[in-house]
């Protein structure tokens, strides 16, 4: 059955009856979770179970954020608190093997979590390069401060997700580490030259372009385009997601209901396709805003279906592994790191 190309959200921790219609008739490629759909496992693996089987999808991809640290849908008392990215910075500096193995196996703990409960994509891992007063909302959920370093982290991330049979999605290209404001709220504007960009922001991506999927940052930069943020700028997609990064997988959106992007819904949303953005996503549940966002979806077809059916087909069999030497691994990396850093 063909699908309009977006993903969205729903209200709570079980669909209502105008859910269930609104998923019927206008058929999203896919579904994403947030704390307010999270209550238990049995509960979370019941609503992704019928998010499916209401859409008649029995391969829709579920996502979510579970990155560990502060942006975590899924925790305590279900499920173990996982660190944030700045924890496995600490260790690579001190060692990056161990560092590495880290990130590795907290991604891949992660995605036990994850696959038990039938979600297929986690909305990791961040390449994102914060630099000395830029907004808080990166943090310490970044990698680093060298691109390199960062690149290598998340490689790491995502072998640790896909070796659990998790997709991996890209955020937030092509950088959002020099924002200087929190995009749920308000648009920032980089007016970084372009060849410092290219440098940083930009060169943190490039080691990642074979991922399989990736999410857009709602970032003006000026270098490129001073009118548009990267969601809505065909130029920003063409000519560095596409051209200078080298990205040629699935290409979402950041959320379009985030304050940082200008006009109605149905605005939103069409600016983001005729930027060429492969499929718009809509995560605060509220449903006349999804109803805006599918009125102005089209089919997923062409290129964008390729990339979406390439991005389904990329995803293997969890291999084997031992969840509780894994956890006791980690926790004792996670003890390192923190000496390190006292």
């Amino acid at each position: 059955m063909s699908t309009r190309a977006f993903i969205t959200g729903v209200s709570g921790t079980e669909l209502t009856a105008a859910e269930r219609a609104f998923i019927r008739a206008d058929r999203p490629w896919g579904f994403i979770l947030f704390k307010r759909n999270v209550a238990t496992p049995a509960q979370v693996a019941a609503l992704v179970a019928e998010l499916r089987s209401v859409a008649n999808a029995p391969d829709a991809p579920v996502l979510i954020d579970q990155e560990g640290g502060r942006v975590q849908r899924l925790g305590p008392p279900h499920w173990p608190v996982y660190p944030p990215g700045a924890v496995f910075a600490t260790l690579y500096d001190t060692d990056s093997a161990l560092g590495l193995t880290a990130a590795r196996l907290s991604a891949r703990l992660i995605a036990a979590d994850l696959a038990d409960l039938g979600i297929t994509v986690d909305c990791l891992p961040l390449a994102d390069v914060p630099v000395p007063g830029a907004d808080a909302v990166i943090g310490n959920r970044a990698y680093g401060t060298s691109p390199a370093k960062v690149a290598a982290i998340a490689r790491a991330v995502t072998e640790g997700l896909e070796q659990g049979g998790v997709l991996p999605v890209l955020k937030h290209i092509p950088g959002h580490g020099r924002a200087t404001a929190d995009t749920h709220f308000k648009l920032p504007t980089v007016d970084t030259p372009m060849d410092e960009l290219d440098r940083t922001d930009f060169a943190a991506f490039k080691p990642l372009a074979d991922l399989p999927m990736a999410m857009t940052a709602h970032v003006v930069f000026s270098a490129v385009d001073p009118a548009h943020p990267a969601t809505t700028s065909a130029t920003m997609i063409a000519q560095v997601i596409r051209g200078a990064i080298g990205f040629q997988g699935l290409l979402m959106s950041d959320d379009v209901s985030m304050n940082a992007l200008a006009g109605s819904i149905a605005e939103r949303t069409r600016a983001i396709f005729a930027a060429g953005c492969d499929v718009a996503l809509h995560c605060n549940g509220n449903l006349e805003e999804m109803r805006e966002v599918a009125g102005q979806t089209p089919e997923l077809s062409g290129r964008a279906l390729e990339r979406a059916n390439a991005a389904l087909a990329a995803r293997k069999p969890p291999q084997p592994f031992d969840r509780v030497a894994a956890r006791a691994e980690l926790d004792a990396l996670i003890a390192r790191a923190n000496t390190a850093s006292a």
